[in-house]
């Protein structure tokens, strides 16, 4: 099979688990939503923000920027028995700076507490749940890294399916949590909010052992050992030094955003949160599988020195993302309200929160395509094993979304976090393109553009015919659940159909890829 075809094949399969995991974190956040007021949401949002931020700069950060390059190389080079002994040294090494971390953070509490959420200091109720929260939380951090760093062996490795339905169990656990310890919990005398805690350390633990079983059968599960003398784990690890400074400036962005919605009405965190829950479904399903997938073959043909079937192969990774990140971003700003309404309004969340959810929805809808870009373009850095590069993008983001931010607050209230970030992140992609093209040379992106110039036009054209068609209904009325999703599949359909009759007209290539791939399948069905 092509590269082309084998990227198309591991990024569905990818796309597959973590769409099954996103549904269920929209089930996760809707349960929530339900089932506690805002005021205990808001405070478990930031706590939970804490060690799932760390988690991306010592988990899947480290696993994809550091680890995976170095562990291809070591492959290629040396030898799988090679390969297996660093593997062995940089799992200790890693697992011993996840506990590290999770100690600290666990002391620190009140330190960070007072770093996400300072304005809740004018209720040291509300702030006291929130350091509770975060003493609890942090060890998910341990099982989260070490998932992570299974995922990318397992990925090497060619095995995609285990790791790629695994974060669906956190979800899963996370769900059932409230309806099982909320009532015993409350009856103890704790917030019924920590019940979503202990779902989580639960689903931390079932992510990490799902994918024990296929890297043992694969021969790659080790003992895990130290190995801070070892050559390429001391490589991985200066690899991973401007990688935690990168994603410790998203850190920094990550925590300003809390720190400055704590000064803002009851609720704003949480109609951050559930609108970012929405936006990853395009962002995390097909950009971040894309990039998964892409990301062991990027490594391998940039250690055989392919430079131009590595170039093709971004373009094709570059080139899918965006054929589902625009539509997606036309959508989502059409149908915030609509969307908001049939997976949060019901139980404790009303009319009024789902208004507040559908703002920042639209405007964090707008920047679906960057965000799901920047994802698809830092593993070409990678590939590469130039770290450095995405701490200037980075460093750049955290500075426009501070400009931003602090301009538009005092009038946007939380919509402005929403709309800070988004332009943020578009100007980190233009600089992260830049710095790749001055890096490997022309990057040959002018069929990517005229693609993605017709699925931008399709897009439009189905945000305007979901506009008009979401304007019948009133969304925040009272109504039936069965009523409400009928409907809002009516409105789905209606822009569904604009958007497919538009790509045809214009013939936008991905759409006839799409076609032939599923009459194969049913080919070979038959």
């Amino acid at each position: 099979m092509s590269e082309r075809g084998l990227l198309a094949r591991r990024a569905g399969l990818v796309a597959l688990g973590t769409f099954a995991s996103r549904v269920l974190g929209l089930l996760r956040v809707s349960v929530m939503a339900a089932v506690f007021p805002v005021l205990l949401t808001d405070a478990f949002i930031i706590a939970f923000t804490i060690p799932n931020t760390l988690r991306m700069v010592l988990g899947e950060g480290a696993v994809s920027n550091a680890f995976v390059p170095v562990f291809s190389e070591v492959r290629t080079k040396h030898g799988e028995a090679a390969a297996k002994r660093f593997f062995a040294r940089f799992t200790g090494t890693l697992g011993a700076l996840l506990v590290a971390t999770c100690v600290v953070g666990v002391l620190l509490a009140p330190l960070l507490g007072l770093g996400y959420a300072g304005g809740y200091l004018r209720q040291p109720e509300r702030f006291e749940l929130v350091v509770s929260l975060t003493r609890w939380l942090f060890p998910v951090l341990a099982f989260a890294g070490l998932a992570a760093l299974a995922t990318g062996v397992l990925n090497i490795l060619g095995h995609f399916a285990a790791p790629a339905f695994a974060p669906a169990l956190q979800n899963a656990a996370m769900i059932a949590a409230p309806f099982v310890l909320a009532a015993p919990l409350a009856a103890l005398g704790m917030s019924p909010i920590m019940a979503l805690a202990f779902g989580a350390l639960l689903g931390g633990l079932l992510q990490l052992a799902v994918q024990l079983p296929p890297l043992r059968r694969a021969g790659m599960l080790p003992q895990p050992e130290l190995g801070f003398r070892d050559p390429e784990v001391r490589h991985a690890l200066a690899l991973m030094a401007p990688l935690v400074l990168s994603l410790g400036v998203y850190q920094l962005n990550m925590m300003l955003s809390r720190l400055f919605t704590s000064f803002l009405p009851v609720g704003s965190q949480s109609y951050l949160d559930y609108g970012n829950r929405v936006i990853e479904i395009p962002q995390g399903m097909f950009a971040l599988a894309i990039a998964s997938a892409a990301l062991p073959t990027l490594a391998r043909l940039r250690s055989e020195g392919k430079h131009e079937e590595l170039l093709a192969l971004f373009h094709d990774s570059l080139r899918l993302t965006l054929f589902i990140a625009l539509p997606a971003s036309a959508a989502l700003f059409a149908l915030a309200e609509p969307v908001a309404a049939v997976l949060f309004g019901r139980g404790a969340f009303g009319p009024a929160h789902i208004v507040e959810t559908a703002r920042s929805l639209a405007v964090q809808g707008l920047g679906v395509w960057a965000v799901a870009s920047i994802r698809v373009v830092i593993p070409m850095f990678a590939a590469h094993q130039d770290t450095r590069t995405p701490v200037l993008a980075s460093a750049v983001n955290l500075v426009t979304f501070l400009i931003f931010s602090a301009s538009l607050l005092g009038v946007l209230d939380h919509v402005a976090i929403a709309l800070a970030n988004g332009l943020a992140a578009s100007l980190q992609l233009a600089i992260l393109l830049f710095r790749l093209r001055k890096r490997i040379g022309p990057l040959g992106l002018g069929p990517v553009l005229l693609s993605s110039a017709r699925v931008l036009l399709a897009s439009l054209a189905m945000a305007l015919a979901a506009h008009l068609a979401a304007r019948q209904v009133n969304w925040t009325a009272p109504s039936s659940e069965l009523l409400r999703i009928a409907q809002f599949s009516i409105v789905a359909g209606v822009a569904l159909a604009i958007f497919l009759a538009a790509a045809l007209v214009l013939r936008i290539p991905e759409l006839g890829e799409l076609g032939r791939t599923v009459r194969r399948r049913k080919s070979r069905a038959t």
